[in-house]
């Protein structure tokens, strides 16, 4: 632990975390962004790259949220037309008793060097 830092954070999609949690914990961790865009597991298999992972990214949010008492824990969603935007109802009911801040985020158009528009969604 340094002298003058109030908040350690880390952000991740989770699929390693429950096992080095605490571990981080021990070092300092308060704080932990879940990067989570679906709650449909092939979906989240898709995301993550990790075919058979037998990782639900709901049970990963569930988990955390039970071992996070003393951490601050924090879901950022981005919202793609086309892959998740009909789930957004779905991530408030599942996550409004949770102890957890939930923050939708507009997806940034950009692939490297080319605009992706059309996965946009926002004010038409």
């Amino acid at each position: 632990k340094l002298e003058g830092l109030k908040t350690i954070a880390v952000t991740t999609n989770g699929i390693n975390l429950t096992r080095l949690l605490p571990r981080l914990k021990e070092a300092g961790l308060n704080a932990i962004n879940i990067s989570l865009d679906t709650l449909v597991p092939a979906k989240f298999e898709f995301i993550v790259r990790r075919k058979g992972t037998n990782l639900s990214s709901k049970a990963t949010v569930l988990i955390l949220a039970r071992m996070l008492c003393l951490l601050y824990l924090q879901v950022n969603c981005v919202v793609m037309r086309g892959f998740n935007e009909d789930e957004v109802l779905d991530f408030v009911e599942f996550t409004k008793d949770l102890p957890l801040d939930v923050r939708f985020i507009e997806y940034m158009p950009f692939d490297g060097k080319y605009c992706c528009f059309e996965i946009l969604l926002g004010q038409k």
